[in-house]
């Protein structure tokens, strides 16, 4: 789980833009970066090389 607080100041490092939370995936998705960052033990991890690639719908 994520502190909603935070989660409202939260941004992508790269685009700066928003992010959404994934609950089931414990993860903060980028649309705009099209990257996924996780979020262990309730903390973001928002570095481009732990992110991961989204995958194409």
């Amino acid at each position: 789980m994520i502190n909603p607080e935070l989660l409202e100041i939260l941004v992508c490092p790269i685009t700066k833009g928003n992010l959404k939370y994934d609950r089931e995936k414990s993860e903060l998705v980028s649309t705009s970066a099209n990257l996924a960052y996780p979020v262990r033990d309730g903390i973001p991890i928002l570095l481009e090389q732990e992110a991961r690639e989204l995958e194409a719908e």
